[in-house]
């Protein structure tokens, strides 16, 4: 086979793994909750899902099929959108106090994250940051198992149900940093496009952006094989650069959401668009799951650090506050303008034309910043070094600064 990834490179990696959890995807399979959680033997299962969630439809729909499986439930929503440590313990403390055997989670990538993450604290307490990557932690490696748990997304972007990553605030570092472990991934996912029905159309388009920059990432990002071999097969990690599964899985969110993004904000009745956009969220998922993200990613963290006085239309959060989405997808063209060049062009623009049609903001001053910020975004962005590792080209302080100096505004 011809492809770059079967060629050797010194020490590099040999072999990739890919982890997926079982998976049903349709209309309505929210309903099949209960029996697939029966199934896990789940008897007293605690369901995390947000306050918003908490009064619509579908976490009834949800506990209808528990209660008719017969099994016990409680519900935990206090969850903020771009959850931090104080949501993770207090979720790591509802579960030690429950005494529960299985966890459902039912909303976006921050109910996701939260379940996962406070699954990990209340079967191994310890230090918040043990768990963490140096510079900030100790990069110690979760110790065993966690609950079963049955991921349900509600948005079309995150792809949170198909990875082993969760992504969490320490409010003393008041920054966003990942933790990853393959024991952290959900053991099933229920992807039911009738949960996405409801959404406005800027969140679809925020977490379309999302779902945009991780196939992106993936497909661009260092191959599997420049990354060190370890030895260890069970300590090989799932972020582990380009591989041809991730390719797979990326091309083909790629064409979907560059099909029907636009479709999917401007009409909440177009069931294939916005269905679509679902299992390109997944898809997505599945790909940076097993490969990881790079540029966008890693500077979207400086810009959710240092946001001041910014609310964002469609969201219940107060400022400040930018959807993760957006706060990828603002430095987007201008690292894919850096990364490469004729190609890179291309990407750029048609990111730019998205942007443009689906009303989100020109660049960074479309969220509040301005080049006198540019220093200590950098500053920040820094910190993220699995993230700027992961990237085609190697990148030092002076290019994050030119990236998002490029990315103050595009029109």
């Amino acid at each position: 086979m011809a492809c770059q990834y079967f060629e050797s490179t010194e020490n590099g990696a040999k072999n990739f793994t890919i982890a997926l959890p079982k998976l049903t995807f349709g209309r309505g399979c929210l309903e099949e909750a209960g029996k697939r959680a029966k199934a896990r033997k789940m008897t007293k299962v605690a369901v995390f899902t947000d306050r918003i969630l908490s009064q619509l439809p579908y976490l009834q729909t949800l506990q209808n099929s528990l209660n008719e499986a017969g099994i016990d439930s409680a519900v935990f929503s206090e969850i903020q959108i771009e959850p931090s440590d104080r949501d993770v313990l207090a979720g790591a403390n509802f579960l030690k106090e429950g005494k529960f055997n299985g966890v459902i989670s039912l909303g976006g990538g921050s109910v996701m994250d939260t379940a996962k993450a406070a699954m990990v604290y209340a079967l191994y307490p310890t230090e918040f940051t043990d768990y963490f990557a140096p510079p900030i932690g100790a990069g110690r490696p979760v110790p065993g198992p966690v609950l079963p748990h049955l991921a349900c997304p509600t948005t079309s972007g995150t792809g949170s149900e198909c990875t082993s990553l969760s992504v969490i605030r320490i409010n003393d570092l008041n920054t966003k940093f990942v933790m990853a472990s393959p024991f952290i991934l959900p053991d099933e996912v229920l992807i039911d496009p009738v949960c996405c029905e409801s959404l406005p159309g800027n969140v679809v388009a925020s977490s379309g952006f999302d779902l945009l920059c991780h196939a992106i990432e993936c497909y661009t990002s260092r191959a599997y094989t420049t990354w060190p071999h370890q030895e260890d097969p069970i300590k090989r990690p799932l972020i582990q650069g380009a591989n041809p599964w991730s390719d797979l899985a990326a091309a083909e969110a790629l064409k979907r959401v560059g099909k029907h993004l636009e479709r999917g904000v401007s009409d909440p009745k177009d069931h294939e668009a916005r269905d679509s956009l679902c299992w390109a969220a997944s898809l997505a998922g599945m790909a940076f799951g097993n490969s990881g993200t790079h540029l966008p990613h890693a500077l979207s963290y400086g810009v959710t650090h240092l946001m001041q006085d910014i609310t964002t239309e469609g969201y219940e959060v107060a400022s400040p506050f930018v959807p993760h989405g957006i706060s990828v997808v603002v430095n987007a063209p201008s690292v894919f303008q850096y990364t490469s060049e004729e190609a890179g062009e291309a990407v750029s623009g048609r990111i730019i034309d998205l942007m443009r049609k689906t009303g989100m903001p020109n660049g960074l001053s479309g969220v509040g910043f301005s080049p006198e910020d540019l220093p200590d975004l950098t500053k920040s962005a820094i910190r993220q070094k699995r993230a700027i590792a992961n990237a085609p080209r190697e990148s030092n302080e002076t290019d994050i600064f030119n990236i998002y100096q490029n990315a103050v505004s595009y029109w």
